[in-house]
């Protein structure tokens, strides 16, 4: 029995598969059944596809074989994700212009992807820094700027289904008289804070070194993946999307998805919608210290002036505002903890602690949100030497910092009760609160 040759087995059949377009997809036909199949695009930032690119490609090739067998019609495309920090790196180090090394790269790229016989449809490819591709990218950003979301807007869709929120022209936003009468510059502010693209300052990874902000898959251990330089955590202007205003659609559509249950497990758990309330412990306009007088009184005049005027939209700067789904479990709140880059840190640190509260932060500012969210490590925290009042029995609890709590996640603050949490438990024992 001849030995199988396969390096001229394989090389005949790829140059076929390459002559004949073998796995483009032509005019599509209504009556077969359609299949999208698309792989995570491969950044051409080194010399080549390292091990785990065709772990993953592999799988998908499978599918789309299997599919293609059974009469279906698969769209298998490649691309390659051109932008952002691994194509300025690689440029760098090879002192050569992105343009350059990014072509030749995605050259060496497609040849191994070839080479590995993989049925991708080569007539779709693109790169994200084409301009036919990345304008399109300019034109959604565009659609979310100019929206805005109604959460009262009762609309029917093609389906026929009624769905309650939706977004909306931001000309179609109803504008307060008391704002209208300040101007169009009021008007703007006023349409910015609504806006489904919107400017806000939050904390991000920046690093120095790489003259740019990294996600948190891109910090270990307080340290750039690449290159291993320092990471700080810093507020940095930048623009968000109101993803979570689509909270309830995203998780009530996800019912209609054919998709494996643990699949749609971990979605709700990114879309991360719960029910709960929003509780305000009263601190003061300085924070309230464990043996001040007249606090009572203060606190009484602002419950007094709460119940006549409800509980407001925006916290005050007199109140630690948390989100809670156990409000029944507010008697048994004994400290509470805010992240250590929340505002009311610096108010309610008492001098007596300022030198630890400091050095606290600054070791938490070296931390991306998944090393500090670990939960395989253990939480740590500082005394701010403030108290908060708990507005249900008027006690007086203590505020501590932690970096297990992020200022980017609810309200950056949260009411421990050891009692009915094994976390806040731990935490009560390990500190002697």
């Amino acid at each position: 029995m001849p030995r199988y040759d396969a390096k001229r087995i394989e090389s005949k059949w790829q140059t076929f598969w390459d002559q004949h377009q073998t796995f483009q997809l032509g005019s599509i036909d209504p009556s077969k059944q359609k299949m999208y199949v698309l792989d995570m695009f491969p950044y051409p930032s080194g010399a080549g596809l390292h091990v785990g690119h065709p772990e993953g490609y592999t799988a998908t090739d499978i599918v789309c074989r299997y599919s293609r067998m059974k009469g279906k019609q698969v769209l298998h495309p490649m691309g390659w994700d051109a932008f952002g920090l691994p194509a300025e790196e690689y440029a760098i180090r090879t002192g050569t212009h992105p343009a350059v090394t990014t072509a030749k790269n995605i050259e060496t790229f497609k040849r191994q992807l070839k080479s590995l016989g993989f049925s991708y449809d080569w007539s779709r490819e693109f790169a994200t820094t084409d301009p036919d591709y990345y304008r399109w990218t300019q034109w959604i950003f565009l659609q979310l700027f100019d929206t805005w979301y109604d959460a009262d807007h009762t609309w029917t869709g093609p389906d026929g289904v009624t769905r309650t929120g939706r977004g909306r022209p931001i000309a179609e936003l109803p504008i307060p008289a008391d704002v209208a009468s300040q101007g169009q510059e009021a008007v703007r502010r006023y349409q910015d804070k609504h806006r489904l693209a919107y400017q806000h300052e939050a904390p991000v990874n920046w690093c120095p070194a790489l003259g740019t902000v990294l996600a948190n898959e891109e910090v270990i251990d307080g340290k750039s993946e690449r290159g291993g330089h320092p990471v700080e955590r810093t507020p940095l202007r930048q623009w968000l999307l109101r993803i979570t205003s689509y909270g309830d659609r995203l998780a009530n559509e996800l019912e209609d998805l054919n998709w494996p249950e643990s699949i749609k497990l971990m979605q709700r758990n990114w879309i991360g919608r719960s029910e709960g309330a929003e509780v305000d412990f009263w601190i003061g306009e300085c924070g309230v210290r464990s043996a001040e007088c007249g606090v009572e009184e203060e606190f009484s005049a602002w419950k007094s002036s709460r119940a006549k005027t409800g509980f407001p939209k925006e916290p005050s700067n007199d109140v630690l505002r948390i989100y809670t789904t156990r409000p029944d479990t507010l008697f048994g709140a004994t400290y509470m903890v805010l992240s250590p880059e929340h505002p009311a840190v610096d108010r309610l640190t008492t001098p007596e602690q300022r030198a630890a509260v400091d050095a606290y932060r600054q070791q938490a500012a070296m931390k991306s949100d998944l090393d500090r969210t670990d939960l395989a490590k253990d939480k740590t925290g500082v005394f701010t030497g403030g108290y908060a009042i708990n507005p249900i029995n008027g006690e007086r609890v203590p505020v501590w910092i932690a970096d297990y709590v992020l200022i980017s996640y609810g309200t950056g603050a949260i009411m421990a009760v050891p009692a009915h949490d094994l976390r806040d438990c731990e935490f009560a024992e390990a500190y002697g609160i």
